[in-house]
């Protein structure tokens, strides 16, 4: 599976951390002596084996002493000042001594740990004061050039070339980490019998995490042979029982056996590593290698390290005019799209139509667009099954509202059934609460990568069982080539979308706050339409019952003087008021439904549906009709007189538009759980909620009719067809289950039978 590959670089480093304590290696390269000093009383309480071949006193004549012992109390307070300015490996300081009546010189630097403080002395052939002329003399030149280049290939190269011309060494590369830690080679500067290595990769476990994070401590790593008998610490007596001394921002720390077999096999044998530090992350390195034993003295290691530092600060103002000219592209199909989104209806119409804007945006091939459980999908995709498991599987790996990987498969093993198309995925989380996001696919890219020799590091085991990290021994060029994994996502798509989702957000709330006030005033003129059509049917009853008895007096007392036309006339004044009084009494029936108030209780729906089957069972005593139950209906809250009527409406009118012989009328619901439940498209907000459902054989419903079936007075058919009615009972109950905070949707193929869905979310 391709989940091996990860399981296989897990192993390494652990292994790799298990032979050897990077921070806490107990010893130190022979160039130099380490003195670990008390903070408090400024006593000698650690130092490496080496100080009578440096300072001309054994370990055991000055462990436990005073550092005044060693130097005079004013270089013990230039010590201490520069430890308060905290100018670790910025400048160092020169310090001396007299051994035998001559003077030897030390550059020194120090630094404090939560121990101790870290005095480490280099032995300098003379006085050694950088002055700043100096300084300036050998960098001023350089720096100019660094400022006129803009180009970001050239400003690298740039670089390099003058790190080597001012230390020396045989080759200097500038080698920056991908989004996976692996090293790639962007720029070189060497001597010309040596192979290029320049564009080639090497992978993440050449420099593995932990030494990575060393990187971030120190400005310099400095090995000037590779071929040295470590130097062990000593301990003070009495503190043999103290923690490891933390070398992690040693510039002398003892090198990993593993990396000196390393550079052996490279050929290398003096390096010296400066971090490359971009926006408070690891950007890369600049890495220097000599092919014989190398010592470079403060002065250059500080000219060195301020170009390194000047050139992490000019790293974000020099650019790649191929990536800015794709990030501007972006940057102006991002503008276009937000344009569109605010003036549109909704978020699904500004996303999905048309769809394939959405693709651009961050040269993806595919999209799948979740709002409240719903999906669409745009381009080449997943299928709908496979991209609701993987929003399952991916949704709390989000961090900060996004994930992306290019690799999809060794993250997510079903991935691999889908390799094709969708070997890298982008989510972009909208809203958690709402259940708002967007993936976005790309296809499989098979691509040929040329790394520095095959890119495997080998476990060996030994007899007794330990085991050791063993580095290729061959850096001649080795091409893979690279399946399962899409192009890579580069920074400003990630951006993109991210100020994609800030502007949805954006939208979304001013939407928001349009909507609530249009809610206010919708609920306000809602109140005062319920109001006057109250009143309105109200007063018109007590006319209309006038006209209606005037009327019928007419045809008794006059029956003798009225001619047929009259009489006729009457009547069919007596059958409209008939008719009039019937759509008041539902329209004053519909206002009632929004001024009073629900009488809640709870309500077992089984009993409710057989009082309501009963009665219409006796109202239609001439009607055979089969009522299909599948479960027990469960127990909900509400009011029981209002939701009697909504199924007893429903069932009436299936009952009613049913011209089958054998007519049927199924009642049940519907949870999340159910298999049916997700083809309710319909109505995409329901939150898995329960669902409820009317369905019967009628005639069914045309589909361009199934909003207006639910208009008040609106009926579909002739007067008189199916048994007449005033074409309110639909909008009664929408009424109703509105008033339950529900919601009701039909669907129907015509002539085959229609089913009513409602919800009750109180």
């Amino acid at each position: 599976m391709v989940v091996a590959k990860s399981v296989r670089r897990q192993t390494i480093l652990e292994t790799y951390q298990e032979t050897f304590p990077v921070r806490t290696p107990g010893a130190i390269q022979p160039h130099g002596v380490l003195l670990a000093i008390n903070p408090t009383s400024w006593v000698i309480e650690q130092v490496s084996q080496n100080t009578r071949q440096h300072l001309g006193h054994s370990p055991e004549q000055i462990l436990g002493q005073p550092l005044k012992r060693i130097f005079s109390a004013n270089q013990i307070g230039r010590l201490q000042a520069n430890l308060a300015q905290r100018r670790e490996g910025l400048n160092p300081l020169p310090l001396s001594l007299s051994l035998k009546g001559k003077k030897r010189y030390f550059d020194s630097l120090v630094h404090q740990t939560q121990a101790a403080i870290i005095l480490e002395l280099e032995p300098a052939p003379h006085k050694s004061e950088t002055r700043f002329l100096d300084f300036h003399s050998r960098v001023s030149e350089t720096l100019a050039q660094m400022q006129q280049v803009t180009n970001l290939p050239d400003f690298l190269h740039l670089v390099t070339d003058e790190i080597r011309n001012l230390s020396g060494f045989d080759r200097v590369m500038v080698y920056r980490f991908d989004q996976d830690s692996a090293g790639i080679v962007e720029a070189e500067s060497k001597t010309d019998e040596l192979p290029p290595y320049l564009g080639l990769h090497f992978p993440s476990i050449d420099i593995p995490e932990p030494a990575r994070d060393l990187f971030k401590d120190n400005p310099l790593r400095l090995i000037p042979t590779i071929d040295y008998e470590p130097v062990p610490l000593i301990t003070a007596p009495g503190l043999a029982a103290a923690p490891p001394l933390d070398l992690g921002r040693s510039i002398l720390r003892q090198a990993s056996p593993c990396h000196l077999q390393y550079l052996k096999n490279m050929g290398v044998a003096a390096t010296m590593i400066m971090p490359l530090i971009k926006d408070g992350q690891l950007w890369g390195l600049i890495a220097c290698h000599h092919q014989t034993p190398k010592s470079i003295f403060h002065e250059t290691r500080t000219a060195c390290e301020f170009l390194g530092q000047v050139m992490c600060l000019e790293l974000s103002s020099k650019v790649n005019y191929s990536e800015l000219k794709y990030e501007k592209q972006l940057q102006a199909l991002l503008s276009d799209f937000i344009e569109t989104i605010s003036q549109a209806d909704t978020l699904k119409t500004a996303l999905v139509d048309p769809g394939p804007r959405l693709l651009p945006l961050v040269g993806a091939h595919g999209a799948a667009v979740c709002l409240e459980g719903q999906i669409t999908l745009i381009g080449t995709t997943p299928d709908l099954a496979q991209v609701r498991d993987l929003l399952t599987w991916v949704t709390p790996q989000a961090e900060e509202n996004i994930f992306y990987t290019d690799a999809l498969a060794e993250q997510y093993p079903p991935a691999e059934g889908f390799q094709p198309i969708a070997s890298g995925m982008l989510l972009l989380q909208i809203s958690k609460v709402r259940d708002y996001a967007i993936l976005w696919f790309r296809p499989e890219v098979v691509q040929t990568v040329d790394w520095a020799g095959a890119p495997q590091a080998e476990i060996e085991k030994h007899a007794d069982g330990s085991l050791e990290l063993s580095p290729r021994k061959s850096f001649q060029i080795w091409q893979e080539t690279v399946h399962h994994c899409s192009l890579p996502w580069q920074a400003c798509e990630i951006k993109i979308a991210l100020d994609l989702r800030s502007s949805l957000v954006g939208i979304v709330l001013n939407k928001a706050d349009e909507l609530a006030e249009l809610n206010v005033e919708l609920q306000r003129s809602n109140q005062e339409l319920d109001a006057f059509a109250y009143a309105a049917s109200h007063d018109l009853q007590e006319p209309l019952r006038g006209i209606h008895n005037y009327a019928s007096l007419l045809l008794k007392d006059s029956a003798n003087v009225l001619d047929s036309a009259a009489t006729e006339r009457l009547e069919t004044m007596m059958r409209l008021t008939q008719r009039m009084q019937t759509l008041i009494e539902s329209l004053l029936h519909f206002s009632r439904l929004g001024q009073a108030e629900l009488q809640l209780q709870t309500i077992d729906l089984n009993q409710l549906l057989e009082q309501v089957i009963q009665l219409i069972q006796v109202n239609r005593r001439d009607t055979d009709f089969e009522v299909r139950l599948p479960r027990p209906l469960p127990t909900v809250k509400g009011d029981p007189v209002l939701l009697e009527e909504v199924f007893s409406n429903l069932i009436s009118n299936a009952l009613k538009y049913n011209t089958q012989p054998n007519k049927w009328v199924e009642i049940g619901y519907l949870i999340s759980q159910d298999s049916e439940y997700s083809s309710l498209s319909t109505k995409p907000s329901l939150a898995g909620q329960t669902v409820y459902y009317v369905k019967d054989n009628g005639i069914g419903i045309r589909e361009r009719h199934l909003e207006k079936v639910f208009r008040l007075f609106k009926r579909l058919h002739g007067r008189d067809k199916y048994g007449g009615g005033t074409g309110a009972g639909l909008t009664i109950t929408r009424k109703i289950v509105e008033r339950h905070s529900g919601q009701i949707w039909v669907e129907s193929a015509y002539g085959q039978g229609a089913t009513f869905y409602f919800t009750l979310s109180l």
